[in-house]
């Protein structure tokens, strides 16, 4: 499933407008869309009270559109605007024809029929921003906010359903404002934006609901990001042929583990094994062979000279061994001394023509932020496997700007070191050099234990 920035969403809106949809279909067909995930939710729309709160754009348009089919299958439906629609909204008109109550925030004094709506509300549209945020979430906004997100403590909360993007959320980084609406549940239109799959955005986003409103039909083409699914994993795994043997699946020699984590070292070489490797051999020293062997029998060794930690003797060692493997894996628990420092730069900047890619990953990163220019002095295509604090070192930037915006920062870093950057943590990021980016959509705090 393809994931879309804002500016993505309206150039592909415009495009759908050239080539012949107008913008008051596209809007009925959001609109009816969010009604009809209201009735699934709600099980029966008639008799149930409905709140739809409208901002004063395109996302409050659509907001009305539900509110009039919510109200013809006989919901108990009332609306609130941001603030007076501009020109004559055909859409606000038919509502009114109907009988809907409509009042404005503006002109609401105190907010008391806000309040009473909200207090009798079984659910709420949120309508009102988008992924049009433009507006500071202030005032009467501000306030509207406040109050729906204290009647979502109360004892008989109001389900909340938002349109396109919970207001408050930010379409492209997932940041959140501290009035940012929580929804059960979110509809948005044509493709899935990129912050309801990044935190906090998709803590706020609620179960994500994907609707086709005529957008064109190849308007995935032009999208580089992209959700990490089960679907789209299956496809692009190799095939496993049954006259397979060791050798035709890959050979991974595994450069981690010191005196202080032996236990790098075989949970790398364990992961190898796990993701299909024909072969994982581990580069050890005795003391670390005899800790991982018992545990893993299956792993090969390339000994080592006996040390704490890697030396540039291991480091020509290693070098002389790699036109025996496929792929290298350096970095879990080298440490961070001198030596291991000196012996990482040493294999990434001469590994050998016949090795596909290096993998990167922990001691190996922190050696490399201590190296000036060291994108350019890796021989070998790579992947970078940093979590966010190992990102900021390599960067130069603070964990929180990291964060704040995962997708770009890595899709920026991997466009500047032309290697793929993985960046983990809660909904990892993968970028490829090339502006193609896949984002995971699982957040497993499980995973936030040493050794994951």
């Amino acid at each position: 499933m393809k994931l879309a920035t804002a500016a993505q969403m309206r150039a592909l809106e415009a495009r759908a407008v050239d080539a012949g949809a107008s913008l008051d279909a596209l809007m009925e067909a959001a609109g009816l869309a969010v009604a009809q995930e209201v009735w699934l939710m709600l099980g029966v729309v008639a008799g149930r009270r409905i709140l739809v709160l409208c901002g004063p754009g395109a996302n409050g348009g659509d907001g009305l559109v539900a509110a009039r089919h919510l109200a013809e299958w006989e919901g108990d439906v009332a609306v609130c605007l941001l603030a007076p629609r501009a020109g004559d909204d055909a859409n606000l008109a038919k509502v009114r024809e109907m009988g809907v109550p409509v009042f404005t925030a503006t002109d609401d004094a105190s907010f008391g029929r806000l309040q009473q709506a909200l207090d009798g509300a079984e659910l709420v549209v949120d309508a009102l921003l988008g992924t049009g945020r433009s507006r500071p979430i202030e005032g009467a906004l501000a306030e509207i906010l406040r109050r729906l997100n204290a009647a979502r403590e109360t004892r008989t909360p109001p389900k909340v359903v938002a349109v396109d993007l919970p207001t408050g959320i930010d379409a492209d980084s997932g940041r959140a404002d501290p009035l940012a609406v929580h929804a059960e549940m979110t509809v948005t239109f044509g493709l899935a934006k990129v912050g309801l799959h990044t935190l906090p955005g998709s803590e706020y986003a609620g179960r994500v609901q994907v609707v086709d409103i005529g957008l064109p039909k190849d308007a995935e083409r032009d999208v580089p990001a992209e959700l990490l699914s089960t679907a789209w994993v299956r496809e692009r795994l190799p095939a496993r042929p049954k006259e397979g043997n060791k050798g035709t699946f890959g050979r991974v020699l595994v450069v981690a583990g010191s005196a202080q984590y032996p236990g790098a070292a075989r949970l790398a070489a364990e992961a190898c094994y796990r993701a299909g490797a024909g072969l994982a051999a581990i580069a050890a020293t005795p003391r670390l062979q005899s800790i991982v062997a018992p545990a893993l029998p299956e792993a090969t060794y390339l000994p080592l000279d006996d040390a704490s930690a890697l030396t540039a003797s291991h480091a020509r060692t290693i070098l002389d061994a790699l036109p025996r493997y496929d792929v290298a894996l350096i970095g879990p628990g080298l440490s961070q001394s001198d030596s291991a420092r000196e012996a990482v730069t040493e294999i990434l900047a001469h590994a050998p023509q016949n090795v596909r890619a290096c993998v990167i990953d922990t001691d190996a990163l922190n050696a490399l932020a201590q190296t000036d220019g060291w994108h350019e002095r890796i021989a070998r295509p790579s992947v970078l496997t940093p979590h966010p604090g190992e990102m900021s070192r390599l960067l130069g930037i603070s964990v929180e700007d990291v964060q704040g915006d995962r997708l770009n920062v890595a899709l920026k870093a991997a466009a500047k070191w032309k290697h793929v950057v993985v960046l983990k943590g809660a909904h990892t990021v993968i970028a490829a050099p090339d502006g193609r980016a896949a984002i995971s959509p699982h957040a497993n705090p499980l995973l936030a234990t040493a050794g994951t």
